[in-house]
């Protein structure tokens, strides 16, 4: 329990120090979600080759397409 207080006392202070840092974060977290939705259409694309996708899928150690 120690360590979660010790946590929680960071994280205020770095709150109170640098508040634009929860903005950056919750902007790069967006970008990210952008960029996971756009490799899941991807993978379930269907007019782009299913070995290429799978290929993908695998490499990322996401689900396989199954068609």
């Amino acid at each position: 329990m120690a360590d979660q207080v010790y946590v929680d006392q960071l994280a205020g202070q770095l709150a109170t120090r640098r508040p634009d840092l929860l903005d950056l974060a919750e902007d790069e977290l967006a970008t990210l979600r952008g960029f996971k939705a756009t490799v899941a259409r991807f993978i379930h694309n269907e007019a782009i080759a299913h070995d290429i996708r799978a290929g993908l899928a695998r490499d990322l150690h996401l689900p396989e397409p199954s068609r």
